[in-house]
């Protein structure tokens, strides 16, 4: 029923996935799925790739200076200290493993089950729209039979002259 004077819906069994997913209830818990959410939509992005291979090359000259000493003078010198190779490692092996990655995985629980409520809307209208097409089959075979018996009065009747149609001798 709908909320309109209690008239039925027009496709009661047509449900939108935003109906079957259960919403969050607390604040946190809806503060918390919006952020991973937007995280993972972040993260996921070419941007994020090309921060993350940026990231991977600042280390690269203090590598390269660590096997060849002579390179050292390539290259600046804040870029080739080991603290650069320190933060690098920190942000690479300790926020992105340890802090991101969780994230990302609650973000992707997140979209997976908006897709999975969004499947089983598609099922449900899916269903119904074939029992609706099964149902007008067997009216129009119906309809088909009745018109075909119809249709074959009408020709008997033309074939026969009935009395009251002067069809007798006279």
């Amino acid at each position: 029923m709908s909320s309109d004077g209690g008239r039925p819906a027009p496709n009661a069994y047509v449900v939108h996935p935003a109906e079957l997913r259960a919403a969050p209830t607390s604040a946190v818990t809806r503060f918390n799925t919006r952020l991973a959410v937007r995280i993972t939509a972040v993260m996921g992005s070419m941007w994020s790739a090309y921060a993350f291979a940026l990231l991977s090359l600042l280390s690269l000259p203090a590598i390269l200076v660590a096997f060849s000493p002579g390179l050292r003078s390539w290259f600046p010198s804040w870029i080739v200290t080991t603290s650069m190779i320190t933060l690098i490692a920190w942000i690479s092996q300790n926020f992105l493993q340890l802090v991101l990655l969780p994230v990302i995985m609650v973000g992707q629980n997140v979209i997976q089950s908006q897709q999975d409520a969004k499947a089983e809307a598609d099922h449900r209208t899916l269903t119904y729209l074939t029992n609706l097409q099964q149902e007008q089959l067997r009216l129009l075979a119906g309809q088909r039979e009745v018109l075909e018996r119809l249709d074959a009065e009408k020709r008997s009747e033309r074939a026969e002259p009935s009395p009251d149609r002067g069809g007798g001798p006279g």
